[in-house]
């Protein structure tokens, strides 16, 4: 995939993209403050912040517009476009440079800032069209790694060219030969037309900011994903920002060491990033977001802790040798990398999830609203450290430690908003840590579309391993019984699983079953039923019951026929005695879902399905 057209150049255009804004932005900040103060109509901080809030501005006013044009328009043409555009503006940056024209400059800056939010949506709307499926977390993993590593470069590079006597014509010819690589390699992008009928786009910005959010509030899961990906943003924001305060005051160390504190957060996202693509398996895995979570909050809490002891020599200053010459900052360095592994495993699924999870002919759009949550989040992550740091005097690793209480306290939120996430990490374990799952067919489970799942029924854990098996919610039809015990049935009643009995033993709950089931099939949903009616008592699989027919004579949707292997024996299953009983015996045991191929609802009924499941379980 990585080396393939549909993939690198897009990836090379990006990656070239975030450079250039971090040269620019850094160059012109760095050029202000060090370099040219006195020729400036304003004060040099005033001056700093105003650049940063021209550099976010865009995206809040042009981000709703961006999303609508994006999904819209031949992605491939668009970016092409915006690429010319960029050459443009830094042919006039570098001009601008070369006259030490700083108000011009910071008008370009906030042009440079609406190409990039036009950008923002197509970049990340291209993928779920140009990957498929099973390739589309490791592309977000590599554009991930690619933008913080960009940034990072950009970001030391600026640095470095400030250091030459000519450094703003060494800065006007690196801008505009990056802004002309990136258009070259734009034209490598295949052709990626609009999903669906074209429609006309108004620019109507504030009107179109509001109704972006508006239509991704109505999908909860995606809105709560992107209010997560926006508390990353928020977290990352307010680490980066207080680094150079933070090296100087509390590690008694030079501008090298903030450089290398840049580094170290930038590489442990992008090790992050790639640990997420391995551990996912090439799936979207919500799974793996607890993980992320848990390590932004246990690290982020243990900097306190990590922080060294001054010098004996009160004027003694660490540089970027002597800092990591010393051993007391080891633990310090560990917690960085760590925190920025962790968000890394927290931010490339969250992506892929929304790339997935929203339709595909409005994708961009989802993406702007993400993109203006971000920078509402970064705003607010600028209005804490002056409201904490400013006003009422707390210290830089006060903050942090605030950061990481807060985040456990976001996790906790999210969580309970979308127990699919939760149900996702209890099925990760399951499926990679307690048991080792082999999946045969995936690809035969409908992507889109009502349809009906019938499975073996072996134990209690059998639901939880399915719900890892798709990256579709699914509804699961499941004894009255096993739904309502103690420790699953917060979790199976928030999954929206369907009870069901006997007739005999309650009529009402029997007959409500069924109704439901047609509500989720009218609704599109994916349902899964166990036939069998019960846990298997010897392995073998049971006479299928009458209700899969039941369903399919009044909604004859395609049925995916699926079984379970390697499950009989374990403490979840009825061999040795009743479920739950027994001692533990097996960890970490092979299992195997075998999926048959779809079959036609109308032409089949249980018997006919029971063989399937009976063939798919000696294969």
């Amino acid at each position: 995939m990585i080396f393939t057209r549909r993939f690198l150049p897009y990836f090379i255009t990006q990656c070239l993209g975030a450079l250039n804004d971090n040269v620019y932005k850094n160059v012109l900040i760095l050029l202000v403050t060090y370099s040219q103060m006195g020729e400036l109509p304003m004060d040099t901080s005033l001056f700093v912040n105003l650049a940063a809030g021209l550099f976010i501005l865009p995206f809040f006013l042009f981000s709703a517009h961006a999303g609508v044009i994006a999904d819209n328009s031949d992605k491939s043409v668009l970016i092409r476009r915006l690429k010319m555009l960029e050459v443009v503006i830094m042919s006039c940056a570098a001009f601008a440079m070369m006259m030490n024209s700083y108000l011009i400059l910071l008008g370009l800056l906030f042009l440079m800032g609406s190409q990039s939010a036009y950008f923002g949506p197509v970049k990340y709307s291209l993928l779920p069209q140009a990957l498929s499926d099973d390739e589309l977390v490791s592309g977000n993993a590599w554009v991930e790694m690619g933008t913080f590593i960009a940034i990072l470069i950009g970001t030391l590079s600026a640095g470095l060219i400030v250091g030459y006597e000519n450094s703003p014509a060494i800065a006007a010819s690196i801008v505009v030969l990056i802004a002309v690589l990136g258009y070259i390699s734009s034209r490598g992008i295949p052709t990626l037309p609009p999903i669906g009928q074209p429609s006309k786009v108004a620019f109507n910005p504030l009107a179109g900011t509001f109704k972006v959010i508006k239509q991704v509030k109505a999908q909860p899961a995606i809105w709560n994903a992107i209010l997560a990906i926006s508390w990353f943003w928020f977290l990352g924001a307010t680490y980066l920002t207080q680094f150079a305060n933070f090296a100087k005051i509390f590690l008694y160390a030079d501008a090298t060491v903030v450089s290398l504190l840049l580094a170290i957060f930038s590489v442990g996202i992008a090790i992050g990033s790639f640990i997420c693509e391995r551990i996912s398996f090439g799936r979207v895995e919500l799974g793996v977001l607890p993980f992320g979570v848990l390590g932004l909050t246990l690290f982020g809490f243990d900097l306190m802790w990590a922080l060294p002891i001054a010098p004996n020599d009160p004027s003694f200053v660490y540089g970027i040798g002597a800092f990591l010459t010393d051993s007391q900052h080891y633990r310090l360095m560990f917690d960085l990398t760590m925190i920025g592994i962790s968000g890394g495993l927290f931010i490339v699924p969250l992506y892929s999830f929304i790339q997935t999870r929203a339709d595909k002919e409005s994708c961009a759009q989802a993406i702007a609203a993400n993109n203006i949550i971000n920078a509402l989040f970064m705003v607010g992550s600028a209005i804490l450290g002056i409201v904490l740091l400013s006003v009422l005097e707390w210290s830089i690793p006060q903050l942090f430690t605030l950061l990481a209480g807060l985040n456990l306290l976001v996790a906790i939120y999210v969580y309970t908003q979308v127990p699919e996430f939760a149900q996702r990490f209890i099925s990760y374990v399951l499926s990679h840590i307690l048991y080792r799952v082999t999946v045969n067919g995936r690809q035969n489970i409908p992507q889109k579309g009502a349809a009906v799942i019938v499975c073996n029924h072996v134990t209690y854990m059998d639901a939880l391993i399915i719900m890892g098996v798709s990256t579709r919610p699914t509804r699961f039809v499941m004894d009255k019984s096993i739904s309502e015990m103690p420790l699953l049935k917060y979790l199976f009643r928030h999954a929206g699983v369907i009870p069901i009995c006997s007739p005999r033993q309650c009529e009402q709950t029997y007959n409500q079953a069924f109704e439901s089931i047609h509500q989720a099939i009218q609704n599109d949903e994916l349902v899964c039923i166990f036939p069998e009616g019960r846990l298997t008592p010897n392995g073998e699989i049971g006479e299928f019951r009458p209700g899969i027919n039941k369903i399919l004579e009044r909604d004859p949707v395609p049925v995916v026929p699926m079984a379970l292997q390697g499950l009989w024996g374990s403490y979840f299953s009825h061999k040795g005695g009743h479920a739950l009983t027994t001692r533990p015996k097996r960890f970490w045991s092979k299992i195997g879902v075998n999926i048959g191929e779809v079959v036609d609802g109308n032409d089949v009924e249980r018997k006919a399905l029971e063989a399937k499941v009976k063939a798919l379980n000696v294969n």
